[in-house]
């Protein structure tokens, strides 16, 4: 008799624990999924991109991830980058991205270069992070805050570029506590040895990485 009420208590324990647990939520993350790396008149893809084969697989597989997404009922984010004019938010930077973006033009808000590429246009149903100024995703925007408040744990990465924001992004993401992983073959650096390092080098520091067909074919 002690040992049948002992076993409904452990399979009341285990039911109640199972009613409560709180299931795992994942989004897919577009980062700078843009014209000014997406179009081929884009300002980004015309001065730094080297390895167009590179750049053409990365946007067939963000379309392709993109597309399974959707279809499987993912959360979709997409981050961009936009400026007011003048580039204040970056008060004259004297190195690195604060000084780039400025002499280079990108990003203007309102303008062509910083519109969403035509293939992967956000639905209505699918977050915009706002405020961004940084090269992570999470430099100033609201992504952070929108993850916790909607108890998303695990984040795939696509996007722009490899070695840069996409970089950034998943550092931050981890000393955050988000469980990340890279689409490998849905980002692109300038070429294909700075793509290459960052997969081999940089990505099992920070989270984990899958390709396009692993991620589709779970």
């Amino acid at each position: 008799m002690k040992l049948k009420f002992l076993t409904f208590l452990i399979f009341l324990s285990m039911m109640t624990n199972a009613q409560f647990q709180i299931p795992e939520k994942a989004a897919l993350v577009l980062i700078e999924t843009q014209n000014e790396w997406m179009h081929p008149q884009g300002k980004l893809r015309k001065a730094l991109i080297q390895d167009e084969t590179l750049m053409l697989e990365s946007i067939r597989n963000i379309e392709k991830s993109l597309a399974y997404a959707r279809t499987n009922g993912l959360m979709v984010i997409h981050v961009g980058l936009r400026f007011e004019k003048g580039y204040p938010e970056l008060g004259h930077g004297r190195s690195g991205l604060r000084k780039a973006i400025p002499q280079a033009g990108t990003f203007p808000i309102h303008e062509f270069g910083s519109h969403f590429y035509e293939t992967v246009q956000p639905l209505s149903t699918e977050f915009i992070v706002n405020g961004r100024l940084g090269a992570s995703g999470f430099s100033g925007s609201n992504l952070d805050l929108f993850l916790r408040n909607n108890q998303i744990t695990t984040l795939y990465l696509t996007g722009y570029a490899t070695h840069v924001c996409v970089e950034s992004t998943l550092r931050d993401a981890h000393d955050r506590g988000y469980d990340t992983y890279v689409i490998s073959d849905a980002t692109a650096a300038f070429n294909q040895q700075q793509q290459a390092y960052f997969l081999a080098e940089i990505v099992h520091h920070f989270g984990r990485k899958k390709t396009t067909n692993e991620f589709v074919n779970p």
